[in-house]
């Protein structure tokens, strides 16, 4: 992806990286607030460029209409509550996030290698501005490889299933999983550095005070 760069570009920078429902945006969200960091939730960036290419007609199957596209588009963020938002083109599309037709279509957009370039590189902009709990799927192994601060936060298939089904979700785990895991660009790995939470057991805020202790024994003044 190219993505690798000099950490001292760069604040701050906490990654909290699992798999669907595993916990990790309460947890990255939670976490954000403690620290006074801003909340980043990377997922919502590939939503929202899949709601943006929808709405111009334009599939997943179609990649050089995607880098068309993505290359005139104008992508900028905003802080608002302490949380970075997206804007395309000065459209705001957090109501349309988790639209049926979004979640039907961002596996297959988000494993594009220049979609995936055109995100890391926003969060880049953002860290070089702010520091961040980001959360993700790559965002230890590839975004921002160089933090000390790296997280992968999981749970027992069974929990995670009955999380997605509790959020109104309709996507199936199993194939999440097998999209996320099995890309070719970027899959979701842990990082050879990243602290394993099972969150399986546990409250957001025992997960949040592991980090915590964790952050701390890192050297973060929390």
């Amino acid at each position: 992806m190219g993505l690798r760069t000099s950490e001292r570009e760069f604040h701050r920078v906490v990654a909290i990286d699992g798999p669907a429902a595993s916990g990790k945006s309460s947890v990255a969200r939670e976490l954000a607030g403690r620290l006074g960091f801003i909340y980043v939730n990377s997922g919502a960036v590939y939503r929202a460029i899949t709601w943006y290419l929808l709405e111009k007609g334009i599939y997943a199957e179609d990649s050089n209409r995607i880098a068309e596209a993505l290359e005139s588009a104008a992508i900028t963020g905003c802080i608002q509550d302490n949380e970075s938002r997206i804007l395309i083109d000065n459209a705001d599309p957090v109501a349309h996030l988790r639209d049926d037709r979004v979640n039907e279509n961002v596996s297959r957009v988000s494993k594009l290698p220049a979609v995936r370039k055109i995100v890391g590189q926003n969060l880049h902009q953002r860290a070089r501005n702010h520091d961040l709990v980001v959360e993700g799927r790559d965002i230890g192994s590839v975004v921002f490889p160089e933090t000390p601060y790296k997280f992968y936060v999981d749970a027992s298939p069974e929990v995670r299933l009955r999380r997605r089904a509790a959020q109104g979700e309709r996507d199936e785990i199993a194939l999440r999983d097998h999209a996320d895991f099995s890309r070719a660009v970027s899959p979701l790995i842990i990082a050879k550095d990243a602290h394993v939470i099972d969150t399986s057991q546990l409250t957001i805020e025992a997960v949040v005070n592991e980090i915590v202790v964790r952050l701390k024994q890192k050297g973060l003044q929390v």
